[in-house]
């Protein structure tokens, strides 16, 4: 049966009452961090787990990065939100999504490119003593929202940290996340982040273009 993520966050949040747990949040990019900023920081003391490096080129990585530091100080919240930024090592992607080079986007490549993020906010947030890890991952209609909640689940168990059950675009938040973009001037990206994602969109661009007489 198709679970619903989203009450089961609702239904968490209400029993913890007035306490404010420590979440570490991954995120990919300061929009899909938008919404889920706004909503969590309201019941959790957020860190925001900076690790992607599935990101191609270098330049866009660095771009997407100093953006959701700069979002970070601007965004107005109820709970403190800091930042940390993982190490950049792209080879830990390439080795993941080894064999898997010419799927496309949403197949088995995503998901092990999840299990690759996930899995080392699930550490980091183990190192340094967080009650609950999460992704803003959900955000996105283009991402598997079961796909993050069972490799949240396994992690939860693997490394002794809560998974937070979520699923962002529910409630309108897809929508909510475009909206505080466009308030914050975010700069929004046209491809996921891995060179894989960004040739299947120039593939996909250049298609549309010569279907339109372009």
């Amino acid at each position: 049966m198709k679970q619903n993520y989203q009450k089961q966050l609702e239904e968490l949040i209400r029993n913890q009452g007035e306490s404010v747990p420590k979440l570490l949040l991954h995120s990919c990019c300061a929009p899909c961090s938008s919404y889920v900023l706004e909503y969590l920081s309201q019941h959790f003391s957020i860190t925001v787990f900076y690790y992607n490096p599935n990101i191609y080129p270098e330049e866009e990585y660095r771009k997407r990065a100093a953006e959701q530091r700069t979002f970070i100080k601007r965004l107005s919240v109820r709970n403190s939100v800091g930042f940390l930024e993982g190490e950049f090592k792209p080879e830990e992607f390439y080795k993941a999504a080894a064999g898997m080079e010419e799927l496309l986007e949403r197949g088995e490549r995503c998901y092990h490119c999840y299990r690759l993020r996930l899995l080392r906010t699930a550490q980091t947030a183990r190192e340094f003593g967080f009650e609950y890890f999460c992704s803003t991952l959900s955000i996105s209609p283009l991402k598997n929202a079961e796909w993050l909640n069972e490799i949240g689940r396994e992690l939860e168990e693997v490394c002794g940290v809560k998974w937070l059950p979520s699923d962002f675009k529910k409630r309108e938040g897809y929508k909510r996340s475009i909206e505080l973009s466009e308030e914050y001037g975010l700069y929004r990206q046209d491809y996921c982040g891995c060179i894989f994602s960004k040739k299947q969109r120039e593939s996909e661009k250049k298609k549309n273009n010569t279907c339109h007489g372009k």
